[in-house]
């Protein structure tokens, strides 16, 4: 008997998903195990195996096309069996009918009335623009806006240039509608082609405007989808203090040299600063469930990384029990797997907390959006050289500021602040945590 094989449910937010590519086409064996299509969700692209044997009958999401989890995918069975019935039951489904219902309102939404369009055109024209618009062909509903720039045709719907300039134009690979014209009623002449050429003074032809539209992936979709909701759910306010990190730079330089061939960041530092700052702060490593509040004993810590499409979050799990080199490494590792789309669904699964860092693109401060289900982000700028007070004088500094988001249904500002002046310790004072075992 034939077997139906639905859209997989590859994360924990994946809602739909595009078949990148399929490894078999219909009418091919197929064994359990085999590597039946790649699948993108909205985190990475992951091989998709079949469950059974058989051949394939039927293809239900083609190539490059989105489709909603559970929906049809494919059906192997038998060579030449019948699944006319499967097919049939496949459409009648909910998911089905709901893509159906999708596409009908999108249809009836970009439907336009071109007599009601053309009523309004008409009655805002001259009346010599009306008898025009009485010619047998239709004009269409909308046409491209003339530039302010164009140079005005006319009557016999010939172009005003001069010999001399149409022949330059002809010899240099001049498009001369291009070309606005600067002699008598616009008239094109030696000069305007020379202007054009040399990128003159004078003012050039028709200037066209241009865009690229590309369809949005399955990652933008579930970004732009997650963080409204975070942003518009959970009432934000945020907290940012400056920490002075000279310190921190000697003590890494310190490290780096003892550990060669290995290297830690001032993330990494952050990172370890932050996993034991949480366990000092349960209420910021928490989360709001609607009726109840989850203090999480553990701490996981996701860390953005800025992909070519958007922006994935691997964790870093019980990143308060791990080395500075552990935690250096796997974030380097997750970053490398990340940008390749190479991610598991256990690799950004269960974060409690959430560190972006925007230091290393010169962003001296910002704000983050909350990354569900965590109460907290803690936004990191760049390490800025400025003028510090140090004992009444004025000396060289070298300060980051740090930015927390809070989710105010769960922390208040006191909680967020008090976090904030552990961290803040910690990174001025790295001997607070680290030991032999930290690093």
């Amino acid at each position: 008997m034939a077997e139906v094989i639905n859209m997989p449910h590859l994360s924990d937010t994946m809602t739909e998903g595009v078949v990148a590519a399929w490894h078999k086409k219909v009418g091919d064996t197929v064994k359990s195990g085999e590597i039946l299509a790649d699948i993108e969700t909205d985190k990475a692209t992951m091989e998709f195996e079949s469950y059974f044997d058989g051949v394939l009958l039927h293809i239900g999401v083609e190539a490059g096309k989105a489709a909603p989890v559970d929906s049809l995918l494919a059906i192997i069975g038998k060579k030449g069996e019948d699944i006319s019935a499967l097919l049939k039951e496949s459409a009648g489904s909910p998911v089905a009918k709901e893509e159906k219902k999708e596409v009908k309102e999108a249809t009836e939404e970009k439907a336009v009335t071109p007599v009601k369009e053309e009523k309004v055109a008409t009655s805002t024209v001259a009346p010599e623009a009306r008898q025009a618009s009485a010619a047998p062909k239709a004009a269409p509903a909308f046409a491209p806006a003339r530039s302010a720039n164009a140079e005005a045709a006319p009557e016999n719907g010939r172009l005003k240039a001069s010999p001399l300039a149409r022949r330059l134009a002809e010899e240099r690979g001049i498009d001369i509608k291009r070309v606005r014209g600067t002699g008598d009623d616009g008239r094109i002449v030696k000069q305007d082609i020379e202007s054009y050429l040399a990128g003159g003074t004078a003012p050039l032809g028709v200037q066209e405007e241009s865009f690229t539209e590309v369809p949005v992936s399955q990652m933008r979709k579930t970004i732009a989808k997650r963080l409204a909701e975070s942003k518009f759910s959970a009432p934000h306010f945020y907290l940012t203090i400056a920490v002075d990190m000279s310190n921190a730079i000697a003590t890494r330089e310190a490290i780096n040299k003892a550990v060669e061939p290995d290297k830690i960041s001032y993330n990494d530092l952050v990172l370890k600063a932050a996993a034991m700052a949480l366990r000092q702060h349960p209420k910021v490593n928490s989360s709001w469930l609607g009726d109840r509040i989850r203090y999480n004993e553990h701490v996981h810590i996701g860390v953005a990384v800025a992909v070519e499409e958007g922006l994935l979050v691997p964790v870093v799990r019980f990143a308060n029990t791990k080395t500075l080199r552990t935690i250096g490494a796997e974030v380097r590792e997750f970053a490398k797997r990340a940008k390749a789309k190479k991610l598991q669904p256990e690799d950004w699964e269960g974060n409690t907390f959430t560190i972006s860092n925007l230091g290393m693109f010169g962003i001296d401060e910002f704000t983050a959006i909350i990354n569900p289900p965590d109460a907290c982000i803690l936004a990191v700028g760049a390490i800025v050289d400025t003028p510090v007070v140090k004992n009444g004088a004025v000396v060289p500094g070298h300060v980051m500021k740090l930015t927390l988001s809070c989710d105010h249904r769960v922390v208040d500002g006191a909680t967020g602040s008090a976090f904030l002046q552990t961290l803040k310790a910690s990174l001025e004072n790295p001997v607070l945590m680290l030991g032999a075992a930290s690093i």
